[in-house]
C-alpha cells in the first residue's frame, strides 16, 4: 500500500536525487544537471526548513517510491485567477522508475490538489516533458502559451 507522507527537511537528499534524475530521464545534459546540483541543494535547504518548499513523499513499506515539490509563486492577478495575487507551482514530481505502473504519479499530483485547495490556491502551473504530459492531461491540466528563453549574462 502506498502512504503519502509531507515532506521534511530530513528530505533534503532525497529531493536532490529526485530532481537529478529526473532531468537525466528528461535528457538534459550531464553536465548541466551537475553545475545545477549543488546551487538547487543550497536554494532548497532553506525553503524546507521553513515550508516555502512543500510537497509529499510516496511510500511502500517504509521506502521512498516517489515525491512531488510544491511552492507559491507571487503572482499580478490575471485572468485565470482574477482576485489572487499567487499561483501554486508545482516540480519535482519523480517516481522511481520501478514503481511507475501502480499509479503513484496520479496519487501525488492527487495529493498536489487537494494541498493547493486546502491553502486557497485555485490556479497552479508546472512544467512537464513529453513523457509526463499523458498524465497531466488525465489529471485535468491544460497546455499554455508561455514561452522561455535563456539569457546570456553579461560578459565581466
Amino acid at each position: 500500500m502506498i502512504k503519502m507522507r509531507p515532506v521534511l527537511p530530513k528530505d533534503l537528499d532525497l529531493i536532490c536525487r529526485h530532481r537529478e534524475a529526473m532531468f537525466a530521464e528528461a535528457g538534459r545534459d550531464a553536465r548541466e544537471i551537475a553545475a545545477m546540483n549543488p546551487a538547487f541543494r543550497d536554494w532548497l535547504k532553506p525553503r524546507l526548513q521553513d515550508g516555502r518548499y512543500f510537497g509529499f513523499i510516496a511510500e511502500h513499506d517504509g521506502h521512498s517510491v516517489g515525491g512531488i515539490g510544491l511552492m507559491l509563486v507571487e503572482w499580478p492577478p490575471h485572468p485565470s485567477h482574477p482576485s489572487d495575487d499567487h499561483r501554486g507551482y508545482v516540480l519535482n514530481v519523480f517516481v522511481e522508475h520501478e514503481q511507475r505502473e501502480p499509479g503513484i504519479a496520479r496519487l501525488l499530483m492527487d495529493a498536489a490538489d487537494r494541498e493547493f485547495r486546502q491553502r486557497g490556491i485555485t490556479y497552479a502551473i508546472l512544467h512537464t516533458t513529453k513523457a509526463g504530459r499523458p498524465l497531466y492531461d488525465r489529471t485535468g491540466w491544460v497546455q499554455t502559451s508561455e514561452m522561455a528563453k535563456t539569457i546570456q549574462p553579461v560578459a565581466g
